[in-house]
C-alpha cells in the first residue's frame, strides 16, 4: 500500500500526463503542488524506485502501467465521490472537491463499486470529468471549449477545464451550469469576449479566459 501524498503525486502526473498529452517536466509538477522543486523530485524518485514512474532527468516524468491503474483508480474514486456528494447529498458542484480529496483516499473497492451502482454508472462527474469505468477505461468526448465557438452557433456545457473553486462560483452567479445551453451572439474584436446568451436568456459577457476553461459541444 503508498502513502496519501504518493496517490496525490500519482494522481497529479495523471492529470498533467492528460493535459500536456506527454512527458511531465518536474516544474510543471511542482507549480501544481506549489512546492519547491528538489521536494518533487524526492518524491518522483521515491515513486520511480516503486516502479510507480519513470523518470529521466532531463525530461521529466510518466506513469508506468503499474503508476497509471493505481492512478486512474483514485481519479475514480474521486469523481464518483463528487457524483454522490452532489446528487444524493446535495452539495453545491463549487463545494465537494476538497470533501472529494479527503474520501477518495479510502481504499475499499466494494464500497466505491456499490457507489457506482447506486448512482446507477454515472459517465461524468458533477464537473463534467469522465468517470472511469471498473476497468480504468475513460470515455472520450469531442468537446471544444466555448472560445474556440463561433457567434451564431448554440452550444451545450459538458465540462470545466479547470479545478478552480472560484471560477465555479463565479458560474454559479451567472447561473451557468452543467447542461447550460449557451448561444454566442457576438466576439469582440480587442479581448476575444463573448457576448453570449444562456439558456434563452441574454446574459452578457464572458472574458475570453472564462470561454477557454468552458467544455461544450453542439446543441
Amino acid at each position: 500500500m503508498i502513502s496519501t501524498a504518493e496517490e496525490n503525486y500519482l494522481k497529479a502526473v495523471f492529470k498533467l500526463e492528460t493535459e500536456l498529452q506527454g512527458t511531465v517536466p518536474t516544474g510543471a509538477l511542482a507549480q501544481s503542488f506549489n512546492i519547491q522543486a528538489p521536494s518533487v523530485t524526492d518524491m518522483v524518485k521515491k515513486l520511480a524506485s516503486k516502479k510507480l514512474l519513470r523518470y529521466e532527468k532531463s525530461k521529466g516524468v510518466r506513469l508506468t502501467d503499474k503508476g497509471r491503474k493505481i492512478a486512474v483508480a483514485i481519479v475514480r474514486k474521486h469523481r464518483i465521490w463528487e457524483t454522490f456528494l452532489v446528487q444524493t447529498l446535495e452539495f453545491r458542484w463549487d463545494e465537494v472537491h476538497a470533501l472529494a480529496e479527503q474520501l477518495e483516499h479510502v481504499h475499499s473497492e466494494e464500497l466505491i463499486d456499490r457507489l457506482d451502482t447506486f448512482l446507477g454508472h454515472p459517465k461524468i462527474d458533477p464537473h463534467g470529468d469522465p468517470i472511469p469505468d471498473k476497468n480504468g477505461k475513460i470515455q472520450a468526448t469531442r468537446a471544444i471549449t466555448l472560445k474556440m465557438g463561433e457567434p451564431g452557433n448554440t452550444y451545450k456545457l459538458i465540462g470545466i477545464r479547470e479545478d478552480s473553486i472560484e471560477l465555479l462560483q463565479f458560474l454559479n452567479k451567472l447561473k451557468i451550469g452543467l447542461g447550460s445551453v449557451l448561444f454566442i451572439e457576438d466576439r469582440e474584436s480587442f479581448d476575444q469576449s463573448l457576448r453570449v446568451k444562456v439558456d434563452n436568456k441574454a446574459q452578457g459577457f464572458l472574458s475570453a479566459i472564462v470561454a477557454n476553461a468552458l467544455l461544450v459541444v453542439d446543441a
